[in-house]
């Protein structure tokens, strides 16, 4: 085993007071120097990096902030295009069905108006037909009495000449 003494500078001269002073004043020296040199430095590189590192915290909480602003207002947005696309849905509905009631109504009035007119003109045919019929009629009588008038009939040969008459006139429709 080494003996602890040989550690110790002088050690077998035994204590010395001012070999110890000149090692504090050395150790203090060296300390200074420490902490000038590498303490300090250290301590500012350390500092740096704290205030780096709680700089990049709050750029990143930021960062998170805003990327919730933003994806809350995408969000809105997003319904927003979607009410408006549904309103366009409700309103093209909405005209499409008044376009089918517009066109069902104008359906139903020609309808009318095309019955209206088929009526008025089978309306007129008849009158006309009546009339044309009354017409005959009229100059079968003047016929049958200027027969009548010209020979005297008897009631067998009157009738006779009425069937005659009648069935030409049925002849002629």
């Amino acid at each position: 085993m080494l003996d602890p003494r040989l550690f110790i500078l002088n050690a077998e001269m035994g204590f010395n007071a001012g070999s110890m002073i000149i090692q504090l004043i050395m150790f203090i020296i060296l300390l200074a120097l420490i902490t000038k040199f590498a303490w300090r430095p250290l301590m500012n590189v350390m500092q740096e990096r704290e205030e780096h590192v709680a700089n990049e915290i709050d750029t990143a909480e930021k960062n998170r902030q805003e990327a919730e602003r933003l994806m809350q207002e995408a969000q809105d947005e997003l319904q927003g295009t979607r009410q408006n696309a549904q309103k366009i849905i409700e309103d093209a509905k909405e005209t499409a069905k008044s376009e089918q009631n517009t066109m069902i109504a104008e359906a139903k009035e020609e309808a009318q108006r095309i019955k209206d007119n088929a009526r008025q003109e089978i309306e007129q045919e008849k009158e006309r037909a009546v009339q044309a019929l009354q017409e005959q009629v009229g100059t079968l009588s003047v016929q049958i009495a200027s027969k009548v008038i010209e020979k005297e009939l008897t009631v067998d040969e009157q009738e006779k000449l009425i069937n005659e008459y009648l069935e030409e006139v049925g002849k002629s429709k």
